[in-house]
C-alpha cells in the first residue's frame, strides 16, 4: 500500500486544456479591438507557449496601436479566465484525492497573474493545498527551486517523496525527477533523446489520479 502524500501537477495541458482557451480568447481580443489578420496572426504565433504583458507592449509597438499594452494585457487575462475550464472529472478526482488524505500542490510555469486568474475562475485554487508560479520568484520548471516552493505551500518537503504530473517532459518529467519525485507524463509532446522515462504514461490527466487512488488503495 501507498501512503499518500504529495501530489503536485501542472496546470496548461494538464489540468486544463490552454490552446482552446487560448483561441478563443486571442479571436475575442481580435474582434473587440478589429486586429486585422497578420495580428490575429501575430498573437497565435508569439503567444502559442506561453504570453505575459510584456508581449502586448511588443504587440502594440509592432502594429503602433493606440491603446495601452497594459489594457490590452488585462483584457487577455481576463478573456483566458472566462474560456478556460476544468473538467467536472477532473475536479472530481482531484476530491477524491483529497478525501484520500493526498496533499496537492499546483507548480506552473507563466506570469502570476494569468495563471492565479485560470486557477480562481476553474475553481482550482479551492482544490489544492499550495500554488507555486514560476512568475512569483522569476523562476521556472525544470528548476528545483520552483518545485522547493510548491511542497512548502503546500505544507510539506519534498525530502519526504511524492509525485508529479504533466505534460511536458522536460519541465515536468525531467523535473521531478531531478527533485526525487515519481513522475506521471501526459502524452503528447515529442519525447527529447536521453531524458529518463516517467513511471506512468497516460492519455489523461483523470488516468493519472486513478493511478494515485489505485495504489493508495493496495
Amino acid at each position: 500500500m501507498v501512503v499518500p502524500c504529495l501530489a503536485l501537477f501542472d496546470l496548461d495541458g494538464t489540468l486544463v486544456d490552454r490552446q482552446s482557451a487560448f483561441s478563443d480568447a486571442v479571436l475575442q481580443l481580435c474582434r473587440t479591438y478589429s486586429f486585422t489578420p497578420n495580428m490575429e496572426h501575430w498573437l497565435l504565433t508569439e503567444l502559442a507557449d506561453r504570453a505575459s504583458a510584456a508581449d502586448f507592449t511588443r504587440l502594440r509597438d509592432t502594429f503602433d496601436l493606440a491603446v495601452p499594452g497594459a489594457q490590452l494585457w488585462q483584457e487577455y487575462v481576463d478573456l483566458m479566465a472566462a474560456a478556460v475550464i476544468c473538467r467536472p472529472a477532473v475536479l472530481e478526482g482531484l476530491a477524491r484525492l483529497r478525501a484520500a488524505a493526498w496533499t496537492l500542490g499546483i507548480v506552473t510555469n507563466g506570469a502570476s497573474d494569468i495563471q492565479r486568474a485560470k486557477l480562481a475562475a476553474t475553481g482550482l485554487t479551492d482544490m489544492v493545498d499550495g500554488v507555486a508560479v514560476s512568475g512569483d520568484l522569476e523562476i521556472s520548471k525544470p528548476d528545483r527551486r520552483i518545485f522547493e516552493l510548491a511542497a512548502s505551500r503546500c505544507g510539506v518537503s519534498l525530502a519526504d517523496g511524492g509525485w508529479m504530473i504533466g505534460d511536458n517532459p522536460a519541465g515536468d518529467i525531467g523535473g521531478g525527477h531531478q527533485v526525487g519525485l515519481h513522475t506521471i507524463w501526459l502524452r503528447g509532446r515529442p519525447w527529447p533523446d536521453g531524458l529518463t522515462t516517467a513511471h506512468h504514461v497516460v492519455d489523461d490527466v483523470t488516468d493519472a489520479i486513478n493511478i494515485l487512488l489505485n495504489e493508495t488503495s493496495e
